[in-house]
């Protein structure tokens, strides 16, 4: 690459030194080590998401972003806000400005790699500041002349500094430091303490029928012992409406025993060493090829359709083209809004079997949709990630490495006779997983038991990998 070509990357090198920065370890970090690091970045995700923003006036308008906040690891009204949206944000945007030679990025070389990396993080800044002001600006915690100019900034500023620590740990573990990614870890987090606390709320709630528990254990320990009808009361704790019962409980069980069962189905490619004889090994390629990318692009798409037709609805809910994207409806004794009508209401998941009996076209349109969403953004993505059968067959070369029993040449024959399927077909299958899960009624929704078993299932091969390079010991 001529040394005297301009890139627009290189914009980037003047700022470099200002930018936070994780050094590299100078050593192999031991297991023990890294799990400590890994406990102490999720204990501080934990804390940040307890700590309220000081400053705001008020709390209780509809949460625009409510449906956005499974795949972003936030928490409303905490400094953890704006959770991980800017750095999910700039590192698929980044991502696919690289993949799509936008921007031109040689990996192989170490000083590109860190302008990457910088340009990923200082976008992740700008996007922090871009969308903390405009959470402000748009009145979700108050109007901006009653909180004033100091109590504005301050909430600003509080949630600026929140997304450089966000950056930072997720930094710390990408280095060596600790285990996966700050991203997965905190997603997959928020995920399951949501489902723990459906499982285990202690909190009562008024349904009209008496005082109930909301987790759906604990009911169903309370109905036994409260109720004198012991079959009746079983079959609430089973049945019950509009609060987490055990039949969503076992659903969400099914689904993640399916999905972890889903997660073994691969294919190894033999490959050598051109030069090494004997030196054999294998390449796997994944039912799964893409991971949980396609569902978080599918919901990232959908949330963002979501708040857009929620904010046009409240201006103009009279409007022909507003009421075709979406129609609101206010649930009674919450704050929240569920779409009723348009585009929005078609792309949401029905809620029960009832729904499903009641609108079998929604239940149709949904089930279309999220398969061909999936599917579609599983094969865009291996083209801009730099994981299609081009791109393997071009990093196999350079490692000296050919497909047993093929020549060089029709490396990249064999290549495409499984990757592009496989991201496909693994797209089709996590968009029908998450429909089921829905249709289930599974806690935590289709794409939050998703994303968590696939990232839990993650760790578990870093563990399994640890293992075997002989590093992780406790004892």
């Amino acid at each position: 690459m001529p040394e005297g070509k301009f890139r627009f990357i290189n914009l980037v090198e003047p700022v470099m030194p200002f930018l936070p920065d994780v050094a590299q370890p100078e050593k192999k970090v031991p297991f023990k080590e890294k799990m400590l690091w890994t406990s102490i970045t999720l204990f501080i995700f934990l804390v940040c998401c307890q700590i309220p923003l000081y400053g705001i006036r008020s709390n209780k308008s509809s949460d625009p972003f409510y449906w956005m906040r499974v795949i972003l690891a936030s928490n409303r009204g905490t400094l953890m806000e704006l959770g991980i949206s800017p750095i999910v944000t700039s590192g698929m945007v980044m991502q696919l400005l690289a993949g799509s030679k936008i921007i031109e990025v040689d990996q192989g070389l170490k000083k590109d790699r860190n302008l990457f990396q910088g340009a990923q993080k200082l976008f992740g800044i700008i996007i922090t500041v871009s969308e903390a002001v405009a959470y402000v600006a748009s009145g979700m915690y108050g109007d901006v002349k009653d909180l004033g100019f100091t109590n504005a900034f301050l909430i600003v500023f509080q949630l600026f500094c929140a997304g450089i620590v966000v950056i930072i740990l997720d930094e710390l573990l990408q280095k060596g430091y600790g285990l996966g990614s700050g991203i997965s870890l905190f997603i997959a987090t928020n995920i399951c303490e949501n489902i723990v606390w459906k499982c285990f709320s202690p909190t009562t709630i008024n349904t009209g029928r008496g005082t109930e528990f909301e987790g759906a254990i604990i009911a169903l320990f309370h109905l036994l012992i409260t109720r004198a009808d012991k079959v009746r009361a079983l079959k609430e704790a089973f049945y019950r409406q509009n609060l987490p019962n055990l039949t969503s409980l076992l659903s969400t069980v099914l689904v993640f025993g399916i999905v972890i069962y889903f997660q073994g189905f691969r294919v190894d490619l033999p490959v050598k060493n051109v030069k090494s004889r004997g030196q054999n090994s294998s390449y796997p390629i994944k039912l799964f090829y893409t991971s949980n990318i396609p569902i978080i692009l599918q919901t990232a798409l959908v949330s963002n359709l979501y708040f857009f037709s929620q904010i046009l609805y409240k201006r103009f809910p009279t409007n022909l083209l507003v009421n075709l994207l979406g129609v609101w409806q206010s649930i009674e004794g919450s704050t929240q809004s569920i779409p009723v009508g348009g585009l929005a209401y078609y792309v949401s998941p029905p809620h029960s079997l009832a729904d499903i009996l009641n609108d079998p076209f929604h239940a149709i349109f949904y089930l279309t949709f999220i398969l061909t969403a999936c599917a579609l953004f599983s094969k865009t993505w291996i083209e801009v990630s730099g994981s299609s059968a081009k791109d393997v067959a071009k990093q196999l070369r350079e490692q000296q490495m050919t497909m047993k029993g093929h020549r060089d040449s029709s490396l990249l024959k064999e290549l495409n006779r499984y990757i592009p399927t496989a991201a496909a077909f693994g797209g089709l299958c996590i968009g029908f997983l998450t429909v089921l899960a829905d249709f289930l009624g599974a806690i935590g929704s289709g794409t939050g038991i998703l994303l968590a078993v696939t990232i839990i299932y993650q760790y578990f091969e870093i563990f399994v990998k640890e293992n075997a390079d002989g590093s992780a010991v406790f004892w």
